[in-house]
């Protein structure tokens, strides 16, 4: 039985230790990145490099990419040198990126319509999960499609959610990513009203990470915020951004008035992207602990 294959596109923080779980999982791995430096080491542990997405589906049994935003999976899977120009028919199209609901149902229609077999798949979890294969896998799929997925799925997530028919992955994840700019856009106006109070700071962090509100967004960043400890960091602030505002266009098509909370935090993170648009989410802290 010949090995399979697999192509893999977009070696980002979380995209790069994915690529690798192929590998690890015995795999042919074919790889393609905007900055081949992203992929050296890969490339020394066997993957192939390709010149283009295109070249890393050419014969693939499966494609799958990990990139920011609904430009670069268009560009990536229908551009002219995107990975649908080169997919074999019955080839699977798993896309782990976070795009908009529309864009998720558009390339489904779009990948379908050439013969391909689409998963919507974004993922959960913390670059270190993405590199152990611990992922949680949010997924929208017809049922066979994702029983024929489960052998590409297996080595990037340990928990499949299968919400329903594509696209609802795409909701869930937005749900998810929008509570989460919630949570840390409030947690971050705490923080600075304790300090300028003159609270106990360690006390105030504990209180926060083990009381009625902790979550594992305030848990994780309570205690950064109060130390201005932003290395290990694994999200920016106009990643956040991004989803959290395709989140509430979702929003505003589906409910009867904008929502007000998520649309708040929309504009925090808006505000946090203008300053420091590369820089780990928790850095909003220092934007809004200004005193009066």
């Amino acid at each position: 039985m010949p090995m399979t294959t697999v192509a893999f596109i977009g070696l980002g923080r979380m995209g790069h230790g994915m690529a690798g779980r192929y590998l690890d999982a015995g795999f042919s791995v074919a790889i393609w990145n905007r900055s081949k430096a992203k992929a050296e080491d890969l490339i020394a542990r066997g993957a192939r490099w390709a010149g283009s997405p295109a070249d890393a589906a050419d014969g693939a049994d499966a494609v799958v990419t990990m990139v920011a935003d609904d430009g670069a999976s268009r560009a990536v899977w229908l551009g002219q040198d995107g990975a649908a120009t080169k997919m074999k028919p019955g080839a699977l199209a798993i896309e782990c990126s976070t795009v908009s609901y529309q864009h998720a149902l558009d390339l489904a229609r779009d990948l379908r319509g050439r013969g391909l077999i689409y998963i919507d798949c974004p993922v959960t979890g913390l670059p270190s999960a993405a590199a152990a294969g611990k992922l949680t896998l949010l997924v929208g799929a017809d049922a066979a499609d994702l029983d024929q997925a489960k052998l590409y799925l297996a080595p990037i997530g340990d928990v499949v959610r299968h919400f329903g028919a594509v696209g609802t992955g795409t909701v869930f994840k937005l749900i998810n990513n929008l509570m989460g700019a919630v949570q840390i856009a409030s947690l971050a106006e705490g923080i600075a009203m304790a300090e300028q109070a003159g609270l106990d700071m360690n006390l105030v962090a504990e209180a926060l990470a083990t009381g009625a509100v902790a979550s594992p967004q305030v848990i994780r960043h309570s205690k950064r915020m109060v130390a201005r400890d932003f290395s290990g960091a694994s999200f920016t602030a106009a990643l956040r951004h991004k989803d959290a505002d395709y989140a509430v266009k979702l929003a505003e098509s589906l409910l009867a008035r904008t929502p007000p909370v998520g649309r708040a935090a929309v504009e925090a993170y808006a505000h946090a992207t203008a300053k420091m648009p590369d820089d780990d989410e928790g850095r909003m802290i220092e934007i809004v602990s200004r005193p009066k």
